[in-house]
């Protein structure tokens, strides 16, 4: 018997496993190791290698046969685990040595090594659960993170040693802290020297930082969990960098921006990248691993913020720097001081440098991305089909992964020559297929996707309206990738016509679009999805009832949702609001004062985007869901709301998650998810 979508769409993680990601070239171009479980419902990640002579592959660690399928994770992997928004287990990350014989991983907080020639594997005995283990470019020793020190290990003797230790509860050295992994991208806090013989390591106290407490309420008898929270205008961790080097020495590296963006550490230098807490600078600057002294690079500045591009900073094999920087109106690839790609095009990364070669991923139309390189002067495109690719270029091995609109799914392809290997995704796949339309909607020309049932016949009935939009900064929805649209599809198969845009403060279409929400988070979000569903209406005018409007989203999402039925509840009759952001003053410090600058400085601001004073409004069905585990937005916002609701004499309905985080990869919570929106939406619209 087939199962369900709502089965199996949480059984697969929402068709995420089997997928094969985090790759790894060999320097001679003709190997790639790689991740991917054994299926499309196998949560279990394995480490694979592809032979690009043969075109086999070979699996070279399996947790199952380590024992360790189960995982019983240190709270540091698992909070690590949630910033990344890592939905599976076994071996989710690994490194390996410069010439890529070696791998090493942590797996239910043991630390393992891998022998990539021989398939052999072994656990190395360490004093505590090990997070984030990096293997040096001679493949000698391994640093890792355990109970917030830095630890070393020899590989052939095993020798095992602290290179620092934290002084005081809430220090760690060589993880990153909450914001650097929440909200610049940075997953890590410590680099290995090119020679190995140094890293470079963050120290991390969050005793500045105010404490707040989850709770489970499901089970009184359990300790509230203590998390260190910079919420918007209080203090954030205190950053600090120090060299530390095997011989036991330790050269202070200062710098005096709040947030420590990045750091690379190549063969051309140390360089750390610093932005100042407003966001509306960036600075590179290159440092002496003998002294920690450092002298500015570059520095870019804005009047708004500063976004963050991954990638960068990274150099040619002759030391020409490579950055990403706005001018001219587009976000443009920098060689050396000068733009090299056109203002039309939208870097979106720089995703590495191959000797003289960039490969980066760019958009021309917003609902694509593509990859491209750079090289003596030309940029030229690796992809044409419309879709949404990434890829990784080493001694001239280029791998492509990439999902179109109409595709199967996931498809991996490595070209070296005139040889091409396809890694095979082992995803499942979905009973339906996405019927989307990509189409620009409204006097901006929205992105917006419009689905419909898959049995529908065009103008033979009016359908109610969901909505289902993010609809925030630095994430976008409307994508020429077809299993992005599962869920929606599903929702419309169950009698709705769905729609999905993206407005102004979303990506890719350049600075000036994704600053239009500087200093209000609210307004032009919510006319934007007005704007999207009336000119979605105008090209599809027998087949959307606005009288039966509804909308649901999760995260920023779900604060829009909310928004919505609150402040134009002439347009939308009913919402599902998902871990919904309500007081913006109970969010992290880089996210919401980057939009809404510092809160003691602009209260107003604040206020306008708040939804707590607009909870007497309420005349609309509306559902707030929330995961009483989260640690991003936490539970505090959406009972907050409804105590407000409460007060004002506003009915509406509160489903609380126990032991659910800011994800929902519980298989029984996520597919009843599914069926518990379905039900409020058609009684809410009489649909």
């Amino acid at each position: 018997m087939s199962q369900s979508f709502p089965r199996l769409y949480a059984r697969t993680r929402r068709f995420t496993l089997g997928i094969p990601r985090g790759f790894t070239i060999t320097p001679d171009g003709g190997r790639v190791v790689f991740l991917r479980s054994r299926s499309g419902t196998d949560p279990v990640t394995c480490l694979w290698e592809l032979d690009l002579t043969s075109g086999a592959e070979r699996l070279v660690v399996d947790p199952a046969d380590l024992g360790a399928a189960d995982e019983d994770l240190p709270a540091e992997e698992r909070a690590r685990r949630e910033r990344a928004r890592e939905q599976a287990g076994g071996v989710v990350a690994y490194t390996t040595d410069a010439a890529v014989t070696t791998a090493v991983f942590a797996l239910s907080g043991g630390l393992y090594a891998a022998d990539l020639a021989a398939g052999s594997v072994r656990r190395l005995d360490t004093p505590g659960p090990v997070v984030d283990p990096r293997l040096s470019p001679d493949g000698s020793v391994v640093a890792y993170v355990t109970g917030g020190a830095l630890h070393v290990q020899e590989l052939a003797s095993g020798a095992d040693r602290a290179l620092a230790t934290p002084e005081a509860d809430g220090v760690t050295y060589g993880l990153a802290e909450f914001i650097a992994a929440e909200e610049l991208d940075r997953m890590r806090g410590h680099w290995w020297s090119p020679d190995g013989t140094a890293l470079l390591v963050e120290r991390a106290d969050e005793s500045p930082v105010q404490v707040w407490h989850i709770a489970d309420p499901a089970n009184p008898s359990r300790t509230p969990t203590a998390v260190a929270y910079p919420a918007a205008g209080t203090a954030n961790a205190t950053v600090e960098l120090v060299i530390l080097g095997l011989d036991g020495s330790r050269v202070p590296v200062p710098f005096s921006d709040e947030y420590l963006v990045s750091a690379a550490w190549d063969r051309n230098g140390l360089s750390i990248v610093t932005m100042p807490r407003d966001q509306k600078a960036i600075r590179v600057h290159a440092v002496d691993p003998a002294t920690g002294a450092s002298e500015p690079v570059r520095e870019d500045t804005d009047p708004a913020w500063i976004d963050v591009v991954g990638g960068v900073p990274a150099h040619l094999a002759d030391g020409t720097p490579v950055w990403v920087a706005d001018a001219e109106g587009g976000r443009r690839l920098i060689v050396g001081d000068a733009p090299v790609t056109p203002r039309t095009l939208q870097v979106r990364d720089v995703l590495g440098v191959d000797g003289g070669t960039v490969l980066f991923r760019a958009s021309g139309d917003p609902t694509e991305i593509h990859l491209w390189t750079w090289s003596a002067g030309t940029i030229s495109p690796l992809t044409e089909e419309p879709g949404v690719y990434t890829g990784l270029l080493s001694s001239g091995t280029l791998l492509i992964s990439g999902q179109t609109l109409a595709g199967p799914g996931t498809t991996v392809q490595v070209r070296r020559g005139d040889r091409r290997v396809h890694i095979a995704s082992l995803a499942e796949r979905p009973a339906l297929e996405p019927r989307v339309s990509l189409v620009r909607t409204g006097e901006r020309e929205l992105a917006t996707a419009v689905l419909l049932p898959s049995d529908h016949v065009p103008g033979s009935r009016r359908l109610p309206v969901l909505m289902d939009p993010y609809g925030g900064p630095h994430a976008q929805r409307v994508l020429a990738n077809g299993r992005a649209f599962l869920e929606s599809q599903w929702f419309a198969d169950q009698g709705f016509a769905v729609i999905v845009a993206d407005g102004r403060g979303t990506p890719g279409r350049g600075p000036a679009f994704e600053r239009e929400v500087l200093h209000d988070l609210a307004t032009p979000a919510l006319e934007d999805q007005v704007d999207a569903l009336k000119g979605a209406a105008q090209l599809y005018p027998d087949d959307l009832d606005l009288s039966r409007v509804a909308i649901k989203g999760w995260s920023f999402g779900g604060y829009l949702a909310a928004l919505a039925v609150l402040r134009r509840p002439d347009v939308f009759h009913a919402a599902i609001a998902g871990a919904p952001v309500t007081d913006w003053r109970l969010y992290d410090t880089a996210y919401t004062e980057r939009y809404l600058g510092h809160p003691d400085e602009l209260p107003d601001v604040y206020d306008r985007s708040s939804l707590m004073a607009d909870a007497e409004k309420l005349q609309r069905a509306l559902l707030l869901i929330h995961g009483l585990a989260d640690d991003n937005v936490v539970a505090a916002h959406t009972l907050r709301l409804s105590s407000a609701l409460l007060a004002a004499g506003r009915p509406h309905t509160v489903l609380p998650l126990s032991g659910v985080t800011h994800m929902t990869p519980q298989e029984v919570v996520a597919e009843n998810l599914l069926h518990l929106q379905v039900d409020f939406l058609r009684k809410s619209l009489g649909a």
